[in-house]
């Protein structure tokens, strides 16, 4: 099996050092470190175990900046066997409907059986590339998946799609895009020999113009440079403030019956009418 796993280098909040620019109120991403977003950890784990199970190799996509093929390392070491990345200086500052365009397009020039994506990111949080990917390439779209059990011969996958009142059982064609979970379970760790082996794999580095090739039809329109980027946004950052100090703490020490009296005259006084 081929598959792909969209992969995105986000900042690493555990650094302490995230900055916004006052110019743009966009995140100076060359003053904090970078790591594989979280979620997308996870689905990279469940193509991993995929391969090992029916045969074949995983290859990762990303968008990123210049910097991004050393955080695409780590992706590598867990045992990805290749990588697309696509950077552009007129990519900086793009939207999500933008980044859809481009992931799309770089994905129309790979062979693959599935693309697997993280629910979201962490600097982004909106949740729909995935899907906005699988409409521009007219993949079936298989959201929160549980359980993702391939047929190669058959040429389906059946999905276990995490629902309110359990889960659903999805099945459609492949090639397909999944949205992961964490219930897929944990990521493994780079070994020693995946960390050595990742140096030398390949991440082909392509442009906005090397994408737009591969575009169908006038998609490659919505790819010219200012078409994408911080000035074509569809939405804009104005301003951005910390947040107030956090304010004294209340502890109730009293038994049970006295403590919900006071738990409730506390959440009453402060009721928003």
């Amino acid at each position: 099996m081929r598959i792909v796993v969209l992969v995105k280098p986000v900042p690493d909040t555990a650094s302490g050092g995230e900055r916004l620019r006052p110019t743009d109120w966009r995140l100076d991403r060359a003053a904090v470190p970078a790591v594989v977003n979280a979620n997308d950890e996870y689905a990279l784990e469940s193509a991993l175990k995929l391969t090992e199970a029916h045969g074949g190799e995983v290859h990762l996509v990303s968008m990123a900046g210049a910097n991004a093929p050393e955080t695409m390392r780590k992706a590598l070491a867990m045992g990805a066997a290749s990588g697309t990345l696509v950077s552009d200086e007129a990519l900086g500052g793009s939207d999500t409907v933008a980044t859809t365009r481009v992931l799309a397009a770089a994905l129309r020039g790979l062979e693959y059986d599935l693309v697997l994506a993280g629910a979201d990111t962490s600097d982004g949080v909106a949740g729909v590339v995935p899907a906005g990917v699988a409409a521009l390439l007219r993949l079936p779209y298989l959201s929160y998946a549980a359980k993702i059990e391939p047929d190669p011969d058959a040429r389906r996958v059946r999905v276990h799609r995490i629902s309110p009142t359990g889960y659903d059982i999805l099945e459609a064609p492949m090639p397909a895009l999944i949205v992961a979970t964490q219930a897929l379970g944990e990521p493994r760790y780079p070994s020693l020999k995946g960390i050595m082996a990742a140096r030398s794999k390949s991440i082909e580095t392509r442009t906005l113009s090397d994408v737009a090739g591969s575009a169908a039809g006038d998609e490659s329109a919505h790819l010219a440079p200012g078409k994408v980027g911080g000035a074509a946004a569809t939405s804009e950052v104005v301003g951005a403030e910390a947040p107030p100090p956090r304010a004294a703490t209340r502890v109730i020490r009293e038994p049970a019956d006295e403590a919900a009296r006071q738990l409730v005259a506390f959440l009453a006084e402060r009721r928003i009418v």
